[in-house]
């Protein structure tokens, strides 16, 4: 069970670090630091593929020490094996749903920024005249306008 409880500590540890980045990319998005979005979603996909292989080293050992691999089977093994283990699935439970409530907020900041810019293009795109003309001219309302090249 000693083994269970080190590797539930890891587990924490790494769904913290997941939070973490989840907060950043919140930041970057009320921020518009939107530049930033792909390294931290690179990092994002790093930290799921960790907390993935964890959870799957979780359910071996569980396997292993005779429990059913579900959460039937941790709440178990958390109660055999004392206080600290307890402790330690309570809190990485707590981590978890706090980084999948953040995520799904997160989706819902993303998902009406991209709705925000489809409306825009969809807008311009609806104009009967293109703001720029095949000259790099911008076309006004009658029709003359700036070349956009001339600075």
């Amino acid at each position: 069970m000693n083994k269970l409880l080190t590797h539930l500590t890891e587990e924490s540890a790494v769904v913290d670090a997941f939070l973490t980045l989840l907060d950043r990319e919140e930041a970057a998005m009320t921020n518009g630091h939107f530049g930033t979005l792909p390294a931290i979603t690179e990092h994002k996909a790093q930290l799921v593929d960790r907390i993935a292989a964890l959870d799957q080293e979780r359910e071996r050992q569980l396997r292993a020490d005779g429990y059913p691999v579900d959460r039937h089977g941790a709440d178990a093994a958390a109660a055999a094996g004392g206080v600290a283990l307890q402790q330690a699935w309570q809190t990485l439970l707590e981590r978890a749903a706090q980084a999948q409530k953040r995520n799904h907020r997160n989706g819902v900041l993303i998902h009406t920024h991209l709705d925000y810019t489809r409306q825009s293009i969809n807008y311009l795109r609806g104009k009967s005249q293109s703001l720029y003309g095949p000259d790099g001219k911008h076309r006004g309302a009658l029709g003359y306008g700036n070349n956009i090249a001339s600075g």
